[in-house]
Parts: structure tokens; sequence; C-alpha cells
């Protein structure tokens, strides 16, 4: 098997292509930086779970994330194990926990999805070093890495531009009981972008 290193998610930006993404995955103890292309549904509740924001009604990966907590089935982890003509390969591995018995399943599954699915779990990414060492680049200026409680936890950017939704400056003029309905209708209308600013500026005043 070929040697793994764990992962952190650095951010997510738009990319050239119409409706699709740019997942930006860090090595750990490393500056090495593996760009992977994802959908824009994916790509929102990637943005969605690192933001700390919820639905108001359950997206595909939240159900299938309830779904195997009502079975007890967790996930341990997230392999990203190959790359064939430009298209990555993933792993889910799972622990079923039935009857006192644990049994270990792999799943076979989009890299984009692996990830969505992992970070709901608190869930580890390891990359194959035969992939980093084909497709990945050298962060020339890394950053230190702030207040991380896990892998997958630090995002720079969120799928939309901010220039869309209230500036900070008039943020500042609504009350916090006027944010706080502001937020819950953004949620609401699934202005999810809207949200996260909104929940920004009542976090810097708390």
């Amino acid at each position: 098997m070929s040697a793994r290193i764990e992962m952190i998610i650095r951010n997510i930006v738009p990319a050239h292509s119409h409706g699709a993404y740019t997942l930006y995955l860090k090595e750990l103890n490393g500056i090495r930086i593996l760009p992977i292309i994802i959908g824009g549904f994916e790509a929102q509740s990637i943005a969605m779970e690192l933001e700390g924001i919820t639905a108001s009604r359950p997206l595909t990966h939240d159900l299938f994330s309830a779904a195997l907590k009502e079975f007890s089935i967790t996930v341990d982890e997230i392999n990203i194990e190959r790359l064939d003509e430009g298209i990555y390969f993933a792993e889910i591995a799972c622990t079923c926990h039935v009857n006192r018995n644990f049994k270990r399943v792999l799943l076979d599954s989009r890299t984009s999805d692996a990830i969505a699915l992992g970070i709901k779990f608190k869930a580890p990414i390891f990359c194959a070093e035969k992939i980093l060492e084909e497709a990945a680049y050298s962060d020339e200026h890394p950053e230190e890495e702030k207040n991380e409680e896990f892998p997958g936890q630090s995002v720079d950017d969120l799928i939309e531009p901010r220039s869309k939704v209230k500036s900070p400056s008039e943020l500042s003029k609504f009350t916090m009981e006027e944010l706080q309905q502001m937020l819950e209708t953004a949620i609401n209308e699934e202005e999810y972008s809207k949200a996260a600013s909104i929940r920004d500026e009542i976090k810097q005043r708390k």
C-alpha cells in the first residue's frame, strides 16, 4: 500500500468552468497543495458544514449522514486512493456497530462526496503519496493554520463572493435581534453565503 498523507481543507473557490469549484487540500504537516475540481452542489455542502450553517431542509449529504448514524455506522476516515486521467477515486472507511460487534466497510465514492460526508463525522482525510507527487504543488509561503480542532476545519473562502451580501459596515447598523431574524430568513431562503456574513457579524459582537 502506498504511503498516506493526512490532508486538511484549505479553501474552496470558483473554478474557471461554469458551475464548478476548486477544492484545495493541504497536507497537514507540509506545504503541498492538492487542487480538486468539484461540482457546485458538493462545494456548497462542504462550505456550509465548515461555516457551521444548517440548511432549512436536509441536503443529500445531511440525509446520508443521518441515515448512517441512525443505523450505528460511523465514518472513520476518507482515503483518496487513485488518480486516473484527471479523475480522483476515493474510499469512505466506515465501521458498523451491530450487537456489540464491529465490522469494517469500505465504500467506493467520488472524492467530493466522500469529503462532504466525512467532515460531518469529523473524519480525517488521507491522500496517497503517489497522488501528491503527481498532482500537488508546493505552497512557497505557508501560513500557520489557526484554530483547527480537526482536519477540514479551515476554509478561507465561501463558494460565493461576499460582494453579493451586505458588507460588515452595513450589518453593523442592525441590532442583535434584527441580525438573528435576518439569519433565520437567509437560511430559510437558502441564501447561505448571506447567512455566513450575518453569522460572522453576530460572532464578532459576542
